[in-house]
């Protein structure tokens, strides 16, 4: 009981350190420490039934003991021991408590009984993180991420709380702590930094530098890039779309290719069409059994007959070229129709 009170005053008495624990129960096991903070290495489950013991560091014996007895313990201002669930506690911890911890157990006749090894490293805990981001000149950005403090700290980025992909990263990865972003991502970044006995993280949230891409031809070259907008004098009409939606566009165009060729068909048609309607038919006039088949009739004007006359009445006609052409005997003949074709006026004298 004086010890587990003991314990007790020490806690509270040390500062805003780490408190990290460790199983050293099977031998070999890896502890760590925070440079400051505190560590719980629980050596057995419970050491009443143990005649006599012994916790070596660096060939020294830093805890010591025997069945129904205080234990001693070297670093009595540093550290503790509750016999009863063989927890033992180092405090306000230091790089020289680092290294090789032996275990060994004894019984009434001295043979011993248990022999086991831990090996504890005390490392500086990660404190306050910084975030750096740099635009280079062809609109990527370069992010690094630094931890104030820390021993052999890991990184670890997300972005908009997933992690980086090959896709967003132009170079490094999501373990190294200097990424190059490629230009299209932007969004919420978190670097995270930790090590074994601590961790801490910090975000931004990034742009794509004020950059585009444009998807064009300017004089007569085609020209697909990303460009610094403001400065952009490569197309008139840039496409500011990514290249994965540049692509979608181009897999439009044989369809909009189908379409004005459709359109291009029916306007073809219709000029045909209008043609067609505007040639003069052959003028056809028949008379009894025959058919007539009128070309080049002449009309002689003569300069005394000026009124209007009725068609086929006292109108000097000159006809050439009549043709005459045999008609089936059932079809009615049209006696008074006139129709000329190809008619000329001329001048009498």
């Amino acid at each position: 009981m004086t010890s587990v009170i003991g314990l007790l005053l020490m806690l509270i008495t040390v500062t805003d350190g780490v408190v990290t624990h460790c199983d050293g129960r099977q031998n070999g096991a890896q502890c760590y420490g925070a440079l400051g903070g505190t560590v719980s290495l629980q050596l057995m489950d419970d050491f009443s039934g143990i005649y006599r013991y012994q916790l070596k560091a660096k060939n020294v014996n830093v805890l010591s003991g025997r069945n129904n007895t205080p234990p001693v313990i070297i670093m009595k201002d540093r550290s503790s021991f509750i016999p009863s669930n063989g927890t033992f506690w180092i405090h306000n911890l230091s790089r020289n408590d680092s290294g090789e911890y032996e275990l060994q157990t004894f019984d009434s006749n001295g043979k011993q009984t248990e022999n086991r090894t831990l090996q504890l490293l005390v490392q500086a805990p990660v404190s306050s993180i910084s975030l750096v981001s740099e635009c280079l000149s062809q609109g990527e950005m370069k992010v690094s991420c630094s931890s104030e403090g820390g021993d052999s700290p890991q990184y670890r980025w997300t972005l908009n709380g997933k992690s980086l992909t090959e896709a967003e990263l132009l170079s490094g990865n999501k373990q190294t702590n200097i990424i190059t972003l490629k230009q299209h991502v932007s969004g919420r970044l978190v670097c995270s930094s930790w090590n074994h006995v601590s961790s801490a993280s910090k975000e931004i949230n990034i742009t794509n530098c004020g950059f585009i891409y444009i998807n064009c031809t300017f004089n007569g070259t085609k020209i697909s890039k990303w460009v610094f907008q403001e400065n952009n004098t490569l197309c008139v009409e840039p496409t500011t779309v990514p290249p994965t939606e540049a692509q979608s566009t181009v897999g439009h165009l044989p369809i909009l290719a189908g379409v004005l060729s459709a359109l291009l068909i029916f306007l073809l048609v219709g000029i045909a069409m209008i043609c067609t309607r505007k040639k003069k038919p052959i003028v056809k006039a028949e008379v009894g059994d025959q058919e007539l088949i009128y070309a080049d009739v002449r009309i002689v004007n003569q300069q005394s007959k000026k009124q209007t006359r009725k068609p086929c009445e006292d109108v000097d006609v000159e006809y050439g070229q009549v043709k005459f052409r045999e008609r089936p005997q059932h079809m009615d003949t049209a006696a008074d129709g006139c129709v000329y074709a190809m008619v000329q006026k001329r001048q009498g004298t």
